[in-house]
């Protein structure tokens, strides 16, 4: 739920939380309600352009790194050797813009069901879409959900799903249907990412999520914590499946000779997110 005040704040109420978040509004953009969800552009007085989807904070110029960074360098790096890439959602293309990052990644599909995601970020986060025409680059817009089941057995190195919350076009990322295609595509070793909600707002969801993780057969998880200003709560999480292995820490060598920068992500950082918090320990060992 969300309203445009009169003294033109945008709020985001989440009544799930007893929680709200509020930006300082100049103006308007642009709206379009495409055939799966309204999507709204504001211009905000601090934190630059603001994506809003069904109400719901999505994507702001000034904070958008957090989520994109973690959403791919660390499962990226603790992968020996990613090649193949798939991204499921990301219609803002800031993922794709990091995993494009890494000059050894070979091939990188994303697929999101809702083009006008990328077109509205296209005109108002061009920096996001700066690798879109890469050419290992392909950039879909489908069922994601159908393209994993079809997907070509031990196909994939990661996975990253890059989805907004389990409603509506998003509610279907979160099951054990979707959990097998994926296991069943990534090659042995292989790295699934997928955001796993506030862990201080939304345990129950991500309790679920680790659970069907593992019921369907990924070894090990790992669930990283990080800052999400604009999302309930202001903190956030990945949550990593790994097909046949236990993680063994990450390339860290390689994160530090990278020839590309980051405003977040580094080794330290890495290794702080790999330090469970023990409120997040206790629930994880009931």
């Amino acid at each position: 739920m969300s309203n445009l005040e009169a003294n033109r704040w945008f709020t985001e109420i989440s009544d799930r939380d007893g929680s709200a978040f509020s930006l300082r509004i100049n103006k308007k953009l642009d709206e379009i309600q495409s055939p799966f969800q309204k999507v709204e552009m504001f211009e905000t007085t601090d934190f630059g352009n603001l994506m809003i989807i069904d109400g719901c904070t999505m994507v702001s110029t000034r904070e958008n790194f957090f989520y994109h960074e973690m959403m791919s360098h660390p499962a990226l790096f603790s992968h020996p050797a990613p090649k193949n890439v798939v991204i499921i959602g990301g219609g803002d293309c800031g993922t794709l813009r990091e995993v494009l990052k890494h000059p050894d990644v070979e091939t990188v599909t994303q697929i999101d069901i809702d083009e006008v995601v990328t077109q509205m970020s296209l005109k108002y986060f061009p920096e996001l879409c700066e690798s879109n025409n890469d050419p290992r680059a392909t950039v879909m817009f489908d069922d994601g959900i159908k393209y994993m089941r079809e997907a070509a057995p031990e196909s994939i190195d990661v996975i990253i799903v890059d989805g907004t919350d389990p409603v509506g076009p998003g509610e279907g990322l979160f099951n054990h249907a979707f959990y097998t295609s994926c296991l069943n595509a990534l090659r042995p070793g292989g790295i699934m990412i997928q955001q796993s909600e506030s862990p201080l707002m939304h345990m129950p969801l991500l309790l679920e999520m680790r659970d069907a993780m593992k019921d369907v057969g990924f070894a090990d998880l790992q669930t990283l914590p990080f800052p999400q200003p604009i999302y309930p709560s202001g903190l956030w999480s990945a949550t990593m499946a790994r097909k046949g292995e236990q993680f063994d820490g990450f390339r860290e060598q390689d994160v530090e000779t990278a020839n590309f920068d980051t405003e977040y992500y580094n080794v330290g950082i890495h290794h702080g997110a790999l330090a469970t918090p023990n409120f997040m320990k206790r629930a994880f060992d009931k």
